[in-house]
């Protein structure tokens, strides 16, 4: 499905709580080497979308887990540029393009968690020396005895 335009005050969502002007993102089509057969030869059905980083508004750390998760969708100045072929039409690209985006922007919005160390208890660490002997154990018995 494509950016729902229902909104607060002119805004475009790109994700759930992310909202820009229609102006910031930018759409360009030209034509594609996708599926299409010779309507690919005649049609502009690739769609390729463009906004600033800067202009998103998330938080700092938000758009740096998103340049390290996709270093190939970020242009060197800064530019997020997402795009699509894989339809045979120009709408069906677009909410690709849009819905790909969405899949960036809400993984990149989600705080990694923080890894805590932890040590094993004290009982843990005793079964596994009990475990250990007892395997050891089991091992010597094998042995033949000498006569």
């Amino acid at each position: 499905m494509g950016p729902q335009d229902t909104s607060p005050p002119g805004g475009l969502q790109l994700a759930p709580g992310v909202y820009v002007e229609p102006g910031l993102v930018e759409l360009s089509f030209t034509s594609s080497s996708g599926p299409g057969g010779q309507n690919v030869n005649k049609r502009a059905t690739r769609c390729q979308l463009r906004i600033a980083l800067r202009d998103l508004p998330i938080h700092a750390e938000a758009i740096q887990r998103l340049a390290h998760a996709a270093p190939h969708l970020v242009t060197p100045s800064g530019d997020l540029l997402i795009d699509s072929d894989q339809e045979r039409s120009q709408g069906r690209n677009r909410d690709a393009c849009f819905a790909k985006l969405r899949e960036l922007l809400i993984v990149c919005m989600k705080r990694p968690k923080v890894r805590r160390a932890t040590k094993p208890s004290r009982g843990s660490k005793e079964r596994r020396i009990e475990g250990k002997k007892r395997r050891g154990e089991i091992k010597k018995n094998r042995r033949s005895g000498f006569d």
